[in-house]
């Protein structure tokens, strides 16, 4: 391919503008190389300035007869994509919207394999599960523990919301509103993750023996303050002391109504005589198993966050020493900061 240069003027000017603006470095080469044969020097001495192989020339010099520039520039890096995975992704979204044994498999979760095979049959697509793996987080799909959850239906499930959402409409001084509930407290740890190095699986010593401790808990809906009790025992008389609890805090007030659960505590007799003998308070029940519209769970999530989750106590005295000074200081909740709070100094 040795050419007069004068013959190829508009090529030459091309070729050494694409050679001063060009951030493609093989596509620089490629056109110096294919310039250099252009003005007249051999093949030889073309790859022996540029240090290129006589194959490696001959195949530029070949690109460049058959496209001209175009032929010379670089193609994309790797094996191009052999999937649309815009329409794969599509297609497992709607295969979510069923479970396994409705389509015949034994399978009562997904898997990426029963995806692959799923796509083979259906679409005739050929791809590994371990390409799904990889897309599905990208689709939006994640691998998540599902949420227990029960058939059974609370038939006045939204006359019972519609009370508590009027009653948290009129929250005010004189009828306060109290997301109100229990929780224990064990002194063998409750175990969860915890930030450390790849390979070493923190311990967590556990007493052995488990203890038990209960609070009854009242949150302001309006306010975040909190009110609490604690007891050995879980009974109607825990429930009674906060009630008395909140009667000499809120003397003032013209009532007080508690969104409560379903629980018999809140139920039984003692508790009725208690409410019949105070007319002040009123319990508005939440629908049946449905505690995620009872605000005061976040509080005792954020209580097993901070204290009792992977704690060191070796007694429940220390642990509810912990356990007292984080809802001492929590209020107002949300938004009292309580996990970045320093430890209480005696």
């Amino acid at each position: 391919m040795n050419r007069i240069a004068f013959l190829y003027g508009a090529e030459t000017r091309r070729l050494k503008k694409i050679i001063h603006k060009t951030r493609d470095r093989d596509l620089c080469r490629r056109a110096n190389a294919v310039l250099l044969v252009l003005k007249g020097k051999t093949k030889s001495e073309v790859a022996s300035l540029l240090q290129a192989g006589r194959s490696s020339l001959n195949r530029w010099l070949k690109w460049y007869d058959v496209a001209g520039v175009d032929g010379l520039k670089t193609k994309g890096v790797g094996r191009p994509a052999r999937q649309n995975r815009d329409f794969i992704c599509g297609v497992l979204k709607i295969l979510l919207k069923y479970t396994p044994r409705t389509l015949g498999y034994q399978r009562s979760r997904w898997s990426t394999e029963l995806f692959a095979l799923l796509l083979n049959k259906l679409c005739n697509i050929q791809i590994h599960s371990s390409t799904i793996r990889r897309w599905l987080p990208k689709a939006g799909i994640v691998w998540r523990r599902a949420a227990p959850t029960l058939y059974i239906q609370d038939p006045d499930k939204k006359e019972k919301l519609a009370a508590i959402r009027e009653a948290l409409a009129d929250n005010s001084i004189d009828h306060p509103v109290f997301y109100q509930d229990e929780v224990d407290i064990h002194l063998n740890p409750k175990i969860g993750a915890d930030w450390g190095h790849r390979g070493e699986q923190r311990k967590v010593a556990t007493p052995g023996q488990n203890k038990k401790h209960y609070l009854a808990g009242a949150l302001h809906g309006q306010t975040g303050q909190i009110v609490y009790v604690g007891g050995e025992r879980k009974t109607s008389d825990l429930f009674i002391e906060l009630l008395e609890k909140l009667k000499g805090q809120y003397r003032r007030a013209k009532s007080i109504r508690l969104i409560v659960d379903n629980y018999i505590i809140h139920k039984s007799k003692k508790t009725q005589k208690l409410l019949s003998d105070n007319p002040k308070f009123k319990l508005l029940f939440l629908p049946v198993y449905s505690p995620w519209h009872n605000k005061i769970e976040k509080l005792w999530h954020a209580l097993h966050e901070t204290i009792t989750r992977n704690h060191q106590c070796k007694n429940m005295d220390d642990l509810l020493e912990q356990v007292h000074y984080f809802m001492d200081t929590a209020a107002p909740f949300p938004g009292g900061k309580h996990g970045l709070k320093r430890v209480y100094h005696n």
